[in-house]
């Protein structure tokens, strides 16, 4: 049975711009219990851990832990409190030993001052060996395997008498096995009844196993908290995904014609699995998944920002495989990433020179500055880019800026759109602008793949959507008439074949 209440969020709150991503969510967390969060991506889930790490301040509710109540945490606050938050992404240095990572900040010393190594290594192996760890304290964390390095992890929480640990996506890159025993180490911690662990997961067959309470966050509110053995699968996903009818955008409809961009066999060690699709005229493309799918990995892959074990890519039959993203440009292929102000914009230079930059390069020292001017203004008054040409990028809202980008690849007559979370951190009515440019794009004979975690956003726009799960494309279907649930079931492997 759960023991003591360690941590009781009330009401917590937290806005970004107007926009709510966190409305009154309630959540506590007792001693001896694993107390599962999901939802899907955008839910809220990021940024509750984030408050409670101390990364984020929230704009109303109640924090009460150890007896006192706070309206927020900093991070100094939070590791005082014994807070340990542990990420997807390793973070342990690999170049020292697990004895050095685990004592990184808290080194024992020598009387004269020195590091005192052996005796770090010798405390450090009891530890280990007290968690039923099988590794060496001596060894360096580069030698280790990623289920390791999560254990390690976890050792380093409990040797700072963390007793609330927030595990984010333990197990997204681990293998079968590798995960099963991560689990059996949460297992072992919390049979001890003195820690709470909160658990972060895309995956349900981890949540069901492992969870004593789940609670559901959709759109940043809490659905519900459920005690293990009163909710199955089906309900949880129900919860995650229903939504009004309001959200989904009722896109125009363009003439379906034959498959002219063939995607044949995209591989990269550990991201991306032998990828093969086709992409019709006058079609959307969607492609969906869960976080570590792979599925921004293939369209770096497919826009050659990252370097392919495999693969070809060709447009009405001619090869037009990228290898770089220069190449990629001279070939046609365009890219609006998901993060647009570090991997779209020149932040600092005006709008005209975001907009021009390559459609300048392609045209030389000679093209003139008035059809540069003209260029430009026509941009602006196409997507209604409220913003003067010679403002700086940085200081436009979200869906300006992306405007811009968009406008830029026009100007280089890009023939293949690739759109990664295309309307993200953008409001509704910038949102329908770009997805009537993007159905545009299709009905002018432009091939366009669209990647994105908003399942309303891959269900309303796409006509057909790819499948990724574990770095491999499972499986293309009809978006027509496909429900949020059913979609999110194919996400996570257990839909009905």
């Amino acid at each position: 049975m759960p023991g003591d209440k360690l941590l009781d969020l009330v009401e917590v709150s937290k806005e970004y711009s107007g926009t709510k991503v966190l409305d009154a969510v309630s959540f506590s967390l007792h001693a001896g219990e694993v107390h599962c969060l999901v939802g899907e991506n955008g839910a809220g889930k990021s940024t509750l851990i984030k408050i409670l790490s101390g990364a984020v301040q929230p704009n109303g509710g109640q924090i009460r832990l150890a007896g006192r109540v706070y309206s927020h945490l900093e991070p100094k606050d939070s590791l005082r409190l014994g807070i340990a938050t542990i990420y997807q992404d390793i973070d342990l240095i690999e170049t020292l030993s697990v004895a050095d990572n685990i004592y990184l900040g808290d080194e024992l010393r020598t009387p004269l001052g020195f590091v005192d190594r052996q005796r770090q290594i010798r405390t450090a192996t009891q530890l280990l060996e007290r968690l039923r760890i099988r590794v060496g304290a001596a060894v360096l964390v580069g030698e280790l395997s990623p289920a390791q390095k999560q254990m390690i992890q976890l050792a380093k929480a409990l040797h700072r008498e963390s007793r609330i640990i927030i595990m984010d996506e333990p197990t997204s890159s681990l293998g079968h096995e590798e995960a099963r025993a991560l689990m059996e180490l949460v297992g072992g911690v919390i049979a001890g009844g003195v820690v709470g662990i909160i658990y972060i997961s895309h995956f349900l067959d981890e949540v069901f196993q492992i969870g004593d309470r789940i609670t559901v966050l959709k759109d940043g509110r809490m659905v519900a908290t459920h005690a293990k053995g009163e909710v199955d699968p089906s309900q949880v996903i129900r919860e995650m995904v229903g939504r009004e009818a309001s959200l989904f955008y009722n896109r125009e409809k363009v003439r379906i014609g034959e498959p002219a961009l063939q995607v044949s066999h995209f591989s990269r060690a550990g991201a991306v699995k032998d990828v093969s699709f086709e992409v019709r005229e006058g079609e959307i493309f969607g492609i969906g998944g869960l976080v570590g799918s792979g599925r921004t990995e293939l369209a770096n892959l497919l826009f050659g920002a990252d370097p392919a074990d495999g693969g070809r890519l060709y447009l009405h039959g001619q090869d037009i495989t990228a290898g770089s993203p220069h190449r990629a440009i001279a070939n046609g292929i365009s890219m609006i990433a998901e993060n647009r102000q570090e991997d779209g914009l020149f932040l600092i230079r005006p709008v005209k020179e975001n907009m021009v930059v390559l459609h300048t390069e392609k045209a030389g020292p000679l093209v003139g500055r008035k059809r540069e001017n003209a260029l430009v203004r026509g941009m602006v008054k196409r997507f209604g880019i409220v913003a003067s040409p010679s403002q700086e990028a940085r200081e436009l809202s979200g869906g300006n800026q992306q405007k811009v980008i968009m406008s830029r690849w026009l100007l280089s007559e890009a023939r293949v759109f690739i759109f990664d979370e295309p309307t993200k951190g953008i409001d509704i009515g910038a949102k329908q602008e770009i997805y009537r440019f993007m159905t545009e794009l299709a009905g002018s004979g432009k091939l366009i793949i669209m990647i994105s975690s908003d399942m309303p956003e891959l269900l309303s726009m796409s006509d057909r959507i790819g499948v990724m799960r574990n770095g491999e494309m499972v499986k293309v279907i009809d978006a027509q008439g496909v429900s949020e649930a059913e979609l999110l079931e194919m996400f996570l492997g257990i839909a009905a074949a």
